[in-house]
């Protein structure tokens, strides 16, 4: 398992009864996890002094109930290659004219020394943010560093589909890539920026696009752009801006070998990630083996991702990743 051991501004405290306990930052919340089936004590002193619970309802969704928590908060990830080299300097991006939300490039913060991300409580338990994720951030960053130093001079360009609210995308950009961040909606490409923004990163060669995923890659593949890594979080089920359909069991496998179109010949790493039960490690593997290293080459690898629990000293699972690198 890939365990996300590396923060600091957050935790898991406990598990128990079909939730987990965490913090973050400053504040504990309470929320749901179907993946805990246990029933055991809550002993950890968080659960009676959480600072918000999200409550499941019966007939779907839920509710937050909130007890002194702010409405928006920030945590902070340090990022590996920023602690060995916070100044992440980058040459002028040469983008295609053809493609809106172009940003100049220009050199990030060379004071920052961690990704810093907004939080905000909101509807479906969420707060913004996958902290199992930072393991894969943690991945990738190393890879495009080492390619930059194998290579000086070179500019990798990185594409970060469904890309949410911008971990995978700063992480990128802070190990200095120039990357292109689409996601379907207009609020999340929003929240990214300002991540972005307040990790120091505001000036990154960074594209900003709200786009439906499978219609921009199409394109892409027209224009004849080309991409050095591919990072791809799709959800399970989902709408385009124009209400495009998306369920993952259906796109997943057309959609991955669509974007292998636009991979470079010495394209460095894709990931795939997945948070739905069908899609275990075993048929990432399979999926990227027949996609990419067949024509390719190089190695797949796919596992688990988990968060340490500090109550119990076991690992939660969130998921799984496939992971090819050339």
């Amino acid at each position: 398992m890939w365990i996300a051991d590396n923060w600091n501004d957050y935790e898991v405290l406990d598990t128990s009864c079909g939730e987990k306990l965490e913090r973050w930052g400053n504040y504990v919340l309470v929320r749901p996890d179907p993946q805990v089936i246990w029933d055991t004590p809550h002993s950890h002193k968080g659960w009676k002094q959480k600072n918000g619970h999200y409550h499941r309802s019966a007939k779907g969704g839920g509710e937050w109930e909130f007890f002194g928590l702010p409405d928006e908060w920030t945590v902070r990830y340090p990022l590996p290659c920023l602690a060995e080299s916070p100044s992440c300097l980058r040459e002028p991006f040469t983008g295609s004219a053809e493609d809106p939300g172009i940003s100049e490039k220009r050199s990030a913060n060379p004071e920052a020394s961690a990704l810093t991300f907004h939080l905000k409580p909101f509807s479906f338990k969420h707060t913004g943010l996958f902290p199992e994720q930072a393991v894969n951030w943690d991945w990738f960053s190393g890879l495009i560093r080492d390619a930059m130093r194998r290579t000086p001079g070179r500019q990798l360009k990185i594409l970060n589909l469904f890309a949410y609210t911008g971990g995978a995308t700063l992480a990128a950009a802070a190990a200095g890539a120039s990357v292109t961040h689409v996601d379907a909606s207009k609020g999340m490409v929003g929240w990214a920026k300002e991540n972005a923004s307040s990790s120091g990163l505001g000036n990154a060669p960074i594209r900003w696009l709200v786009d439906d995923c499978v219609k921009f890659v199409e394109r892409e593949i027209r224009r004849g752009s080309k991409y050095d890594g591919i990072i791809m979080d799709p959800p399970s089920y989902g709408r385009g801006p124009k209400g495009e359909v998306w369920k993952i069991e259906e796109s997943i496998w057309p959609f991955l070998e669509l974007t292998t179109q636009i991979l470079s010949r010495d394209a460095i790493f894709f990931l795939l990630n997945s948070y739905t039960t069908g899609l275990q490690p075993a048929v990432l593997s399979y999926m990227i083996n027949t996609a990419i290293v067949k024509r390719f080459g190089g190695t797949a690898e796919s596992d688990e991702v988990g968060l340490p629990v500090a109550e119990s000293g076991l690992v939660l699972p969130c998921g799984a990743s496939g992971r090819w690198r050339s």
